[in-house]
This record gives structure tokens, sequence and C-alpha cells, in this order.
């Protein structure tokens, strides 16, 4: 943690809800990160243009064949 915004938490909280806040903090930022994951599946799921290669990539029923093979 950067020197200043540990002289500030160290600061502005009391020792006795420092683990709280902590866990607070962590917390609202997990579920911040998991809404803008919500939003950007809710983006690409409507997008046109992805449901057709979608639709595209599931009509491949081949399996893949290479010269390695």
């Amino acid at each position: 943690m950067p020197e200043p915004l540990a002289a500030q938490f160290m600061q502005r909280v009391p020792s006795r809800d420092r683990s709280k806040f902590v866990s607070d903090a962590l917390s609202a930022r997990l579920a911040e990160r998991d809404q803008n994951l919500i939003r950007a599946c809710e983006i690409a799921n409507g997008d046109l243009d992805l449901m057709t290669l979608e639709k595209d990539f599931d009509a491949i029923l081949d399996p893949v064949v290479g010269p390695w093979i």
C-alpha cells in the first residue's frame, strides 16, 4: 500500500475498525467487478454480429484435422 494512502487510513480509521473497513472495501470492489462483468456479458450477448459468429462456429461439426495428424 502506498505510504500516503496508509497514512490516511491510519489517521482516519480507528484501529478497532480497520479490519472491517478493509473487508467492506474489498467486498464492495469485488461486487463492482462482478457487476462490470455482468454488464459486459449482457452487451456481448446482445451483439447481433457476435451471435451470428457464434452460430457459425456452432455449425462446425467436423473435428479439426491438421497436418500434425
